[in-house]
């Protein structure tokens, strides 16, 4: 799965390049709008492109006010209407209109600023690109509930945008066994970027989970190797404390925004003794899901797979 879409950097190795750069982002929507606010795409000064702020309706007029933009070292706010004809070209159901803030790299948004947010990226720190009247900033504090949302936007002043970049989401599934084989593709439609770990190579096989990211390390290992950070989800599925409490233990002094393990209230409990003698405290086996999933009466595992996600989509939108 890609990490992110990557206009940013594509953005920032253009104008290294000497090519020269901007990147378009959507900031409103009205009626039916093919991509939400906060996409980009990047233009070089060379006529080169990648992402996308609408189905294909305006790229080629951004494109164009993009080069006079880098030429002229200026921002610009462009806004669009999309007909219903063009709309319902591109798979919607009736047109609607979309502004788009044009920035040129190095220019407006300086170098430093851009290289930082690429820097922020990569080590999976969610970050927010603000834009107004006091100028361009990253910032991290503040803007809780548009990280919980993953929502771009202007703030109530009207003046000033918010361009959340956030990580992308990433599951480490604990055991793969039946309902690992319904979660991993449900996780991949949602937007998660699935690793199975299990040191039992007979489960965790490529014969059953065809295409996937498998580990063989011991759980704790494992989850160590991968990185548990706030856009990580970590479900334990083996029922078997020699596999699932090692990664607990790591999860529980980690900022994993879930956890959720499987097994009968009475399983449950008996892992929260064992947790409890380690010295771990109440507020830290609070944030363990158990049993797992939200209560839906699933039966099965395709059924307790989306009581799973449900649950996780649950917490990272709303909190624990």
């Amino acid at each position: 799965m890609e990490l992110f879409d990557n206009m940013p950097e594509t953005a920032l190795r253009w104008h290294r390049e000497g090519k020269g750069a901007a990147l378009a982002t959507v900031t409103q929507t009205w009626g039916s709008a093919p991509r939400r606010v906060g996409s980009q795409l990047a233009i070089s000064g060379e006529g080169e492109i990648a992402g996308s702020v609408s189905g294909g309706c305006v790229e080629g007029a951004v494109v164009a006010e993009a080069l006079d933009a880098i030429e002229a070292g200026k921002p610009v706010m462009l806004e669009y209407g999309v007909s219903d004809g063009d709309a319902f070209a591109v798979g919607l159901a009736c047109g609607g209109t979309i502004r788009i803030l044009v920035e040129p790299v190095g220019s407006v948004m300086r170098e430093p600023v851009l290289t930082a947010l690429v820097d922020a990226r990569t080590a999976r720190k969610p970050v927010a690109y603000v834009t107004g009247p006091d100028g361009r900033a990253l910032v991290r504090d503040g803007f809780e509930a548009r990280f919980r949302m993953d929502r771009s936007g202007f703030e109530e002043d009207g003046k000033t945008f918010v361009a959340i970049h956030n990580p992308p989401l990433r599951l480490i599934i604990v055991g793969a066994v039946h309902i690992a084989q319904a979660l991993v593709p449900m996780a991949r439609i949602a937007g998660y970027d699935p690793l199975l770990i299990d040191p039992r190579e007979s489960f965790a096989s490529e014969a059953r989970f065809p295409g996937e990211t498998l580990v063989h390390d011991w759980p704790d290992e494992g989850v160590r190797a991968f990185g548990l950070d706030t856009r990580t989800a970590l479900v334990l599925l083996t029922h078997d404390p020699k596999l699932d409490d090692p990664a607990l233990e790591q999860a529980l002094g980690s900022e994993v925004f879930y956890i959720g393990a499987l097994g009968s209230t009475r399983t449950h409990a008996k892992r929260l003794e064992r947790l409890t003698a380690k010295g771990f405290s109440d507020d830290q086996l609070a944030r363990i899901h158990g049993p797992i999933g939200l209560d839906i009466g699933a039966s099965g595992p395709t059924e307790i797979a989306v009581a799973i996600l449900a649950e996780m989509t649950r917490v990272l939108r709303q909190g624990a």
